[in-house]
């Protein structure tokens, strides 16, 4: 089952902060949590009791919360990993290792008898997961989850985030990466430039990062790395996450006619499997507005990324929608009608043959 989850740090927040923001995303479908707990800061104990009252009412509205910790954490909070019941008590779902200990141990975490949850780092470049389970852990227990990356231009790049995802993916391991919110104020740590996982994607909307989260058909969970995001964004974040099908925004032209708008809004379109490498076609438009009227206009050369219907001159083919793979000429037979979003124009290599999607403006 894929999650759509969001991170809070009690330690820099209030209860009633937490609550009111738990509150709000239970309501849009939220369900899981990430919790810092590398920094315990001056008074350990109450630190640790804000976590009990957050995770408390966290687990109320029926979120799952899993835990950030390390080696240096276990040591300091006299934890063992084969005692797990600090983490029981807390009222946790789960850990997550910010670092790991060598394999052996963390399989033995898989196996406590509360049904813990024991979640790795995706993001560290290794065989890690392959060590872990030559000691034959309780796979069912196993998570994966990615880094996110505060500092401008350290977040991981596409290749390496498609690589090693893969690589949990084929071992059936449940995964999660981190999206970030422009309306957050604060993290983990003071530096605030952001939490991504992903850097190409730091600067984007929200909803244009869990979009491509979920295209690239590599990662299970998404979380909202920084604290707080606004309504909105929670609202947007989980009605992309939520979608029934893939959703590219458009910009219209303003030339676009009331018929054409319907076409290309109210259509659930497909991607003609016998693809071209110039356009992509979705036909079914043609054949359900083949009695409507398409008089051509906006017929200058065509660019990638221009959303095209059809138009009269084309015979039996009138109607049908396209969006532009490459630059192109025009023959005069096609209404340039829009645009992908800038922001949403990379979107478009993921839209696989056969595969379904909406516009939206």
């Amino acid at each position: 089952m894929r999650r759509l989850g969001l991170s809070l740090y009690p330690e820099h927040s209030t209860l009633d902060e937490d609550k009111k923001y738990l509150d709000t995303a239970s309501k849009l479908g939220y369900s899981r949590i990430f919790a810092s707990l590398l920094e315990l800061g001056d008074d350990k104990d109450k630190t640790i009791n804000r976590f009990k009252e957050t995770i408390a009412y966290a687990n109320k509205l029926g979120f799952l919360t899993i835990v950030d910790m390390n080696p240096r954490l276990f040591k300091a909070l006299a934890i063992s990993y084969d005692d797990l019941s600090f983490f029981h008590e807390l009222g946790a779902y789960g850990i997550r290792l910010d670092e790991g200990f060598s394999g052996m141990e963390e399989a033995k975490m898989t196996r406590n008898p509360y049904g813990l949850k024991i979640e790795i780092n995706m993001s560290s470049g290794t065989h890690y997961l392959d060590n872990i389970i030559s000691y034959h852990p309780d796979k069912n227990n196993l998570l994966g989850c990615h880094n996110f990356y505060p500092q401008r231009y350290t977040g991981l790049g596409e290749k390496f985030f498609i690589k090693w995802s893969n690589f949990f993916k084929k071992r059936n391991i449940h995964s999660a990466a981190f999206v970030s919110s422009h309306e957050a104020t604060f993290g983990p740590w003071p530096v605030q430039d952001g939490l991504p996982t992903l850097e190409d994607d730091r600067d984007l909307p929200i909803e244009t990062q869990v979009k491509h989260l979920l295209l690239t058909g590599v990662v299970d969970d998404v979380i909202i790395g920084n604290t707080y995001a606004s309504d909105e964004e929670l609202k947007k974040a989980a009605t992309v996450f939520y979608a029934t099908y893939p959703t590219l925004k458009v910009d219209l032209s303003s030339n676009i006619t009331d018929l054409e708008k319907e076409v290309v809004l109210k259509s659930t379109h497909v991607y003609r499997g016998d693809a071209s490498d110039y356009l992509l076609r979705s036909t079914m438009t043609r054949v359900k507005y083949r009695d409507g009227y398409f008089p051509a206009h906006d017929t200058q050369d065509i660019q990638r990324g221009d959303i095209i219907i059809v138009n009269e001159d084309y015979g039996q083919y009138k109607g049908e929608t396209q969006i532009a793979l490459r630059d192109i000429k025009n023959d005069g037979r096609r209404n340039i009608v829009g645009h992908l979003n800038s922001n949403e124009a990379f979107l478009l290599s993921y839209i696989e043959p056969w595969s379904s999607f909406k516009l939206v403006e």
